[in-house]
């Protein structure tokens, strides 16, 4: 897993520049996200240059679409989308938007921003995939705060009464949302014994350790899977991490040096 890790690594340095750039916010939500979709295109999923335009490869929809810098710069590492389109990530005179476009790159499947919308359209896409008898896999991510919207449970609520088993939900549990620790709004305890009175098969991982993610990916049921992915809000930057503020922050010049010296020193 040495070589992911370099992957992430690389990633969040491109991420910190992007939006000391831009001046945009939600790096921390970027770094949380990062490894499980560094996972997810290298390793996960069944998705490659040659398959793109193939509807019966996997489908992946990061639904907290805040964290677009993550997958953004995730494709363009996994030779998807141009680098030279980073430089402008949400910039006037780029192609890259804050939240995520999916006319950017036929490598996306949803353009994402408002939250709880993510998990709806895949439901809908893993119905009718089961229709067509196609052997794939939808992956969905969200975010802890996400799950708040009610539109997560009438999905996870048809997801469970289909048996939709072709959905992979990963949930980014980072701890933070937009104004408050998540466990003084929706304790972890309730949230994973939601998921299990609906009869999804509850998995508990660090979202961080790369064996542990393709562990979740490799697991069987005979059930629709969630996997809660307990990870660090701008996971990688000493700074930035389980800081609220950073749900909002940019970096300036001289935090930008700073983070990016971490970066540095932390793949020696």
């Amino acid at each position: 897993m040495k070589d992911l890790k370099i992957i992430s690594n690389e990633a969040r340095k491109k991420i910190m520049n992007m939006k000391y750039r831009s001046k945009s916010s939600h790096i921390g939500a970027a770094f949380s996200v990062l490894d499980i979709l560094v996972y997810s295109y290298f390793k996960g999923l069944n998705i490659t240059k040659e398959n793109l335009d193939d509807n019966n490869r996997d489908r992946l929809i990061l639904s907290k679409g805040h964290a677009s810098a993550a997958i953004y710069t995730t494709l363009s590492l996994r030779g998807f989308l141009e680098e030279e389109k980073l430089e402008k990530y949400y910039c006037n005179d780029g192609e890259l938007p804050g939240h995520i476009d999916m006319t950017v790159s036929n490598s996306l499947d949803l353009s994402t921003g408002s939250l709880g919308h993510g998990l709806s359209v895949a439901t809908g896409m893993a119905l009718a995939m089961k229709i067509d008898k196609v052997n794939n896999r939808i992956v969905v991510i969200m975010g802890d705060g996400e799950i708040d919207e009610g539109s997560v449970w009438e999905a996870a609520t048809f997801i469970s009464k289909e048996n939709l088993k072709n959905i992979f939900i990963f949930i980014d549990c980072n701890g933070l949302q937009g104004y408050d620790r998540t466990e003084d709004i929706f304790k972890f305890e309730k949230n994973k014994n939601m998921w299990k009175a609906l009869e999804f098969e509850v998995i508990e991982i660090n979202g961080h350790n790369f064996e542990e993610i393709e562990k979740a990916y490799k697991y069987k049921s005979d059930r629709p899977i969630v996997v809660l992915a307990k990870t660090i809000k701008g996971k990688g930057v000493s700074f930035m991490e389980d800081k609220l503020e950073w749900h909002y922050k940019s970096p300036n010049l001289e935090e930008l040096k700073a983070g990016l010296k971490e970066l540095e020193e932390e793949i020696k």
